[in-house]
Formats: C-alpha cells, structure tokens, sequence
C-alpha cells in the first residue's frame, strides 16, 4: 500500500464482459432543478473488489520545484512524477473544501484508444489531483484538458460529473491510442434540468462557439477525422458516434440505468418511447442528454433514485424467476452467461449488491464554503446504506470510515463497510421481509439528519463568523459523532434481524415464532414446474 499526496488503494472498478463495462452510476441535478437552489451530483462506486471508505486530502503549500508522485487508481502502480501546484485544497471524499465535485463512470470507447502507454495520468488520479487544484467546476475541466495534454491519458473512456455551488457540467473524454494525451468535451447541464450518465459516453452533437455552456479539446473534431471516425461538417460531429458508439452492453446495462432515472423524474414525458433503445436497439430513437424534471428535486429525493432496480417497467428485476421466493433484486454475476451455446444476460440496476461506496454530493452557494458542501456518504449497496452527512470543511475522515481502519480481506466491526455488508448479507436470505426492517431504520437514521441539518448549519454559521476554524472543528465533532452513532445501531440491527427472523422463522411483536412460508407466488411456480411431484394423495373415504 503506497501513500504519497494522495491515497491509493486497489481498487478494480469495472467488470468485463465481452469488451462492455458495467460499472457505476451518477446523476446530475443542476441548481434550478433542485427544492432550495443547490446543485447535487450523486455517484455509486460499484465494484465486486472495491472496500468502500472515505479518503481524506488535507490541503497544504507546497515548495517551488516540488514533484507529486502518480500512482494509478485502480492498481497502485507508480505511473511517474508530474509538477506540483504552490496551494492544494482539502478534499473529502470526493468533494474539496470549495464545494467542487467530481465523480465518473467507465465506458471504454474504441479499443485502439484505451490504456495509452504515453500517459502519466489515469482516471483516478486525474480525479483527485484535480480537486486538490479547482476552485470551480470550470476550473477543474480546464485543469483536467491540461493535465492530460502535458503529461497524458492512460485510461479508457471516461464520462466525469463535476460540479461546483452554483454550474453542474458533464464530460466526455478518452486517450489517443499511440498518441500523448486525450480528446474531451464538456457541457453545462443547463440551470433547471438533470442528466446522468453509466458507463456508456452521453454528448452527442455540442455548440462549437459557446464557450459559457461548452468546452473541448482544440483536436477533438480533427483527431477523429484524422483517424477515420467522422467525415462530415464540424456542426454535426458527434462525440458518441465518433468514440464510442453503443453496442448492446451499452445501451442494456448502461444507457437503461440513465433511462431509468428520467423515467421516474419526470413521468409525463413518456420516456417509454426510448425503451427500444435501452432494450439494445441502437437504431432506435436515443435518450437526450439532460431532462426537465416535472417537479424539483431534494436531497432525500436522489437518495431514493439511486435505490433502483427499474422497479414498476419492463425490466423490473423484481418480477423475473431470479428474483427468487423472497423478491431479491440482485443477480450474482457473470453478468453474461451461457447455456446450450446461447448468450444469456441478467439486467443491470443503478442500485447493486457491489457497490463500495456512494454519495450525493450538494453544493450550497449562500453558505461560507466550509459549510455549504455537504457530502452525504454510504458504504455497500445503496438500497440499504445510510448516508451519513460529512460536511466539506471536516478536518478528518471519521473513524469508522476513514482509509485505514479496516481493508477489503478482513473483517472488522470497527469498519462500517464491513457492518454495513454483514446487514445486507444476511437479508439476501429473506428479502423482501427483512429490507422493510432495514428501511426503517434507514429512513429513522437520515430522516435525523436532515431534520436536525437547519440547525447544524445555524450553529456552525455563528461559529464560523467568530473563526472559520471553529466551524470547522465544530462540523468534524458533528460528522464523526454522527457516524459512531450509525455503526452502533447498524450494529444492533443486525442483532434485532437474527433474532426475528431465526432459522428461516419470524418472531411478531410479541415474541410468537410464526411460520409464514413462502409467498404463495412462489408456491405456486412450484406446482407449475413440478406438477404432482409434492402433492399429498388422500386416502378416499369409503
């Protein structure tokens, strides 16, 4: 395990099947989309290998001359040395002490493009040293265009979210094979409108002269015609088409998650006309790259989008026989199978049972900077994580979370990664029933958190105008508090689950052991495939 400014972990964030990344999922709520003017972004860090924690940055001044050490995201490996800045900003998790957020999902691209060998800066890595650096998210895209111009691009395909308090913008980018550095674009989602993105890249055609909503690379039209990609005017170059074009996977298990978030912010626009398209018909009408939600969005709003398993559609994962006796809206993977020399696949949900960690990163422009950004982070599957508030200006990552406290090939209940997935392992076994327990202590715990934000913010604003350190010491005595107390009754209600639900059970409110069986559903689908098998023969009267 090697640390130097960053934090760096293995961390293997992507599933191959077939040249098609499953990977992770982010929203995009843009300020006038929002209930009290805020910008939100969300990310679901899914990965079968990934121990979910919360990194820490301090920021600090650096020496003139001084070097930052790389090391690639995913592997750990050094990848070489790049010029440090004088100023680096504190980050928390994803999210810097200026309210700047950025989260990505993977998509590939076209092979000839990925894992350049000419570059220094991976995805990860591009990531973090940028919000150490970026004031804004205008800022940080800049920052971004230039760190991989100087020193390079080594990753596949990336879409960012990156957001600030006041702009929320979306960018594509990818590598150039045997060539040093990457192509990009970037737009503003513009104020009042959503987007999202999940592993499949999203801009299409893009304004060439608007540099207020977009910015690109100077080559990012010429590279492609120099390599074959597009040949028609530059107004109608497409970004997609160009690098990235959609195969199956990438409108299945990628552009279907993006679908399924539109569907559920904004029912009256009939979003079941794209449903071809996300079924895997590229010829059919694609999704827009943001929406106009029918109703403005809050904080509790986007915790609940990214607990979906299309829940009420045609891909329901809920309704199919993998769902088992007891409604499991998970599939253990491969997510591609084979059976009899056919291709098989199980669908691909926002909310999955490998999700490492997630968070909804809110930016509030009317607070001072150390208050305003308020990253509500969870650990394991979003379904049954609580989101604990972890204030921007905190000066350290609360125990339970922190890097350090636990890894992925140990168990320990001091980690809340390691808690969190005890709970929701063992109600695998008996969905259905014991996820209404979960929910409810879920909804207790960050319904707390929410009612009690307007007077945290108060006092940390009164504390913050005698000195902004206090402020600061005041919200890190709040957010670790606030954890110790989440682990301690995640903790008890795994204890309440075995003793409810003991031996395949359930104990009522008064302590009666019931045998309630299977879902007469599931009674019923066995008659049907076994016929007489189980049938109980009476002996006739005479």
């Amino acid at each position: 395990m090697k640390k130097k400014l960053l934090i760096i972990i293995i961390f293997v964030f992507y599933i191959v099947t077939d040249g098609v990344l499953f990977s992770c999922t982010n929203y995009l709520v843009s300020k006038k989309a929002t209930v009290d003017g805020s910008t939100m972004i969300t990310y679901a860090a899914d990965s079968h290998t990934l121990y979910g924690e919360l990194y820490y940055t301090p920021g600090r001044f650096h020496r003139e001359g001084e070097m930052l050490d790389v090391y690639e995201w995913d592997t750990g490996n050094y990848l070489g040395k790049i010029k440090q800045v004088k100023k680096t900003y504190t980050v928390i998790g994803n999210m810097n002490e200026y309210q700047v957020s950025i989260g990505e999902t993977t998509y590939g691209g076209r092979k000839e493009l990925q894992h350049s060998k000419l570059g220094v800066m991976d995805y990860g890595s591009l990531m973090y040293i940028t919000l150490q650096r970026a004031r804004t998210a205008r800022e940080a895209i800049k920052i971004m265009g230039k760190l991989v111009e100087e020193y390079g691009y080594l990753s596949e395909g990336e879409t960012f979210s990156i957001s600030d308090p006041k702009e929320v913008w979306i960018m594509d980018m990818i590598g150039k094979g045997k060539e040093k550095g990457a192509v990009w674009v970037a737009r503003r989602v513009p104020d009042g409108y959503v987007s999202a993105h999940a592993n499949q890249a999203r801009i299409r055609r893009f304004p060439l002269h608007d540099s207020k909503n977009c910015l690109y690379s100077k080559d990012v039209i010429s590279f492609a015609r120099k390599m074959g990609y597009f040949k028609g005017k530059d107004e109608e170059f497409s970004f997609v088409d160009a690098y990235a074009p959609p195969d199956f996977g990438g409108l299945r298990f990628c552009e279907a998650r993006v679908w399924s978030f539109f569907r559920r912010v904004a029912p009256s626009q009939n979003m079941d006309k794209y449903l071809d398209y996300v079924k895997g018909d590229h010829r059919a009408t694609p999704l827009p790259l943001w929406i106009k939600p029918d109703k403005k969005l809050s904080v509790m709003n986007l915790m609940d989008l990214m607990r979906d398993h299309f829940e009420g559609t045609a891909l329901d994962m809920t309704k199919d026989i993998g769902a088992g006796p007891y409604i499991l809206p998970y599939r253990w993977r491969p997510l591609v199978w084979k059976l009899n020399g056919k291709k098989y696949f199980n669908e691909r949900a926002a909310s999955t049972q490998q999700t490492g960690f997630s968070f909804v990163a809110q930016a509030r422009s009317w607070l001072p900077r150390f208050i305003g950004g308020v990253f509500w982070f969870g650990v394991d599957d979003t379904y049954s994580t609580v989101y604990v508030p972890m204030y921007c200006g905190i000066k350290k990552a609360p125990y339970n979370y922190a890097v350090g406290t636990g890894d992925f090939h140990h168990f320990s209940w001091d980690s809340a990664f390691w808690v969190f997935n005890f709970v929701a392992n063992f109600a695998y076994s008996r969905y259905s029933e014991m996820i209404v327990d979960i929910q409810k202590a879920q909804r207790e715990l960050e319904g707390q958190f929410l009612y009690n934000r307007k007077n945290i913010d108060k006092a940390a604003v009164s504390l913050y105008k005698k000195s902004p350190e206090l402020a600061r010491d005041y919200l890190t005595k709040y957010s670790c508090s606030q954890s110790r107390m989440v682990i301690k009754r995640w903790k008890k209600l795994l204890t309440e689950l075995l003793v409810k639900y003991l031996d395949g059970n359930l104990k009522n409110e008064h302590g009666k052991v019931l045998h309630p069986g299977y879902p007469k559903s599931w009674y019923e689908r066995i008659v049907k495939e076994t016929g007489d098998k189980f049938l109980i023969k009476e002996k006739k009267k005479k």
